[in-house]
């Protein structure tokens, strides 16, 4: 049976207190304590915080289902990073280290579960084949598996992402059994599945018995576009549209859409260029000429379609953080942000091109009834913590909506 919970991470407008206290009002039976730079973090709890979070769990009568460790934590404008795979030790370490301090605020907490992800594939990664990311992560959980004493019931749990390493749920089946501890074990959520599985009612189901734990939100279809660098672009298959081409020579993108094939670009491009557009148009059969679009002349200022393409950019693989940036007035404009949308639908980077933007259960097109029905049925038992970050202006709405449309959905007693 599946539990109902909800993460302080939708609810960072709050004093830690205050969360608690909202989500136990709001008819959850527990609480995922999400690491944050302001709200809850490790690196300033003192005892004394703790006890007193300890104390406003039980008056609140909440249980503390999982420690979620804060992907974003370190650098916001940068999440993720740095990851259990990172090249540079020094950056492996730290996340390690703040691993560590989520299995001692769970023990402290009497939580079992602390949960956290793969990191993606950077660029760093793509310039240096030759190590192993692979092997990498499995040792850096290995060395947080040793912080969990022979006596404590703690499980860390790897939470399989859209772009990230570990991105499928066999992705993660299989990290497991590469790291071989019984204290180690998968974290599904449900939209991620929704993103990166075609099946995903089939693979909730072959995941549940190896689950200890869920993250629920709704998500929709959107438009899947995908960013690839051109000196390393491997061979566009015929329906390869909607994928934009970087060029580092010049730092330009060519977008490959049957629609709108656009150049962005800050000088005109050269014969050779030319000549390099047509053949990557031809390659995806498209028999239109590409326009051209003066880079400076696009908007690169803020505005409400911020979270959506922060969101798409950072799940993008392989590529540098400044290509990425770089590419961040392409999507507005894409999207229309002073003027017609070109893609009008959201952004995405996933294997099915599902969004991968955390909805309010029942506002997306995800078959959550049926998504509990394929873990219960197939042995999951735990906790399922609504999980509604895009959603922390409207929380009150968030918190409560969520409940009301999950509450609903038929259980086994």
């Amino acid at each position: 049976m599946i539990q109902l919970s909800y993460s302080t991470f939708g609810l960072t407008n709050l004093s830690f207190a205050e969360a608690i206290d909202a989500v136990a009002r709001a008819g959850y039976a527990g609480i995922e304590l999400s690491f944050h730079r302001e709200q809850f973090n490790p690196f300033n709890l003192t005892g004394a915080d703790l006890d007193a979070v300890q104390r406003r769990l039980q008056a609140a009568r909440i249980v503390p289902a999982c420690v979620a460790t804060a992907s974003h934590f370190f650098t916001p404008s940068r999440p993720h990073e740095p990851s259990l795979m990172t090249l540079d030790a020094a950056g492996r370490k730290r996340r390690i280290d703040l691993v560590k301090r989520g299995i001692r605020v769970a023990r402290r907490l009497g939580v079992r579960l602390v949960t956290f992800g793969s990191g993606f594939l950077r660029e760093e990664h793509v310039r240096q084949p030759q190590l192993d990311p692979g092997e990498l992560l499995a040792d850096s959980i290995r060395e947080c598996l040793r912080e969990i004493r022979d006596d404590e019931d703690i499980t860390l749990l790897i939470e399989p992402e859209p772009g990230m390493y570990i991105e499928t749920l066999e992705q993660g089946l299989a990290l497991i059994r590469a790291v071989g501890s019984p204290r180690f074990a998968l974290h599904i959520d449900i939209c991620h599945a929704y993103c990166s599985e075609p099946d995903y009612l089939g693979a909730l189901a072959k995941a549940a018995p190896f689950a200890r734990y869920l993250h629920i939100s709704d998500a929709r279809e959107g438009c899947n576009l995908r960013i690839v660098r051109d000196d390393v672009l491997a061979d566009l298959e015929p329906d390869a549209a909607s994928t934009l081409v970087y060029f580092p020579d010049t730092a330009d993108y060519l977008l490959l859409d049957r629609r709108h094939p656009l150049y962005f670009c800050d000088d005109q491009p050269d014969p050779a260029r030319r000549r390099r557009i047509d053949a990557l148009l031809a390659q995806v059969g498209i028999d239109q000429p590409a326009g051209t679009v003066d880079y400076g002349s696009l908007y690169a200022g803020a505005s409400p379609l911020d979270d959506e393409i922060f969101t798409y950019l950072i799940s993008v693989p392989g590529l540098s953080f400044d290509v990425l940036e770089r590419a961040w007035p392409i999507v507005a404009h894409l999207r229309g942000v002073r003027g017609p949308a070109l893609l009008e639908r959201m952004v995405a980077n996933t294997r099915t091109g599902i969004v991968h933007f955390h909805e309010i259960p029942g506002e997306g097109t995800l078959d959550l009834a049926a998504s509990f029905k394929a873990l219960n049925e197939h042995g999951f038992d735990g906790f399922g913590s609504v999980e509604l970050y895009h959603h922390v202006e409207g929380w009150q709405q968030a918190l409560d909506d969520s409940y009301r449309h999950l509450a609903a959905i038929p259980q086994p007693a």
